[in-house]
């Protein structure tokens, strides 16, 4: 009777703490299709640029998301099709329309990648600035 008692103790802090995350997971949804990019995030992307400047590389990771805020849950972004942009939404909409306004007038590069795949499913699109010269 113990044993049951503490199996069923652990499946309800299993349950609980599945439940906090599913409303992290909902409340930065929420915040992501509805708030704009802050200037806050913008300038951590800024930093995260010099850093990797500073640092020798290439190439930053600038931001990421999970795929199912895409409105194709990121097969167009893990099968490399062209149109990719057009199934971002909130945020990442945005970040895509200031990169293309500020950052690729200045040489920049964007790509967008699936970064993990939990379950073997596309988890989270991650957004990689690149300065590399041409030839590089």
């Amino acid at each position: 009777m113990q044993l049951l008692q503490r199996e069923m103790q652990e499946m309800e802090k299993e349950r609980k703490l599945k439940t906090i995350q599913e409303q992290k997971l909902a409340d930065f949804a929420a915040e992501f299709l509805e708030k704009r990019v802050t200037e806050e995030e913008i300038a951590m992307v800024r930093r995260l640029v010099t850093n990797a400047v500073r640092d020798g590389k290439f190439e930053a990771m600038v931001y990421s998301f999970p795929s199912d805020l895409c409105t194709d849950s990121g097969r167009a972004i893990n099968s490399g099709d062209r149109d990719w942009p057009r199934t971002l939404q909130g945020k990442a909409k945005e970040f895509f329309e200031r990169y293309q306004t500020f950052g690729k007038p200045q040489g920049y590069k964007l790509k967008a990648m699936i970064i993990n795949f939990p379950g073997g499913m596309p988890g989270d699109v991650g957004f990689f600035l690149n300065w590399a010269p041409d030839d590089v």
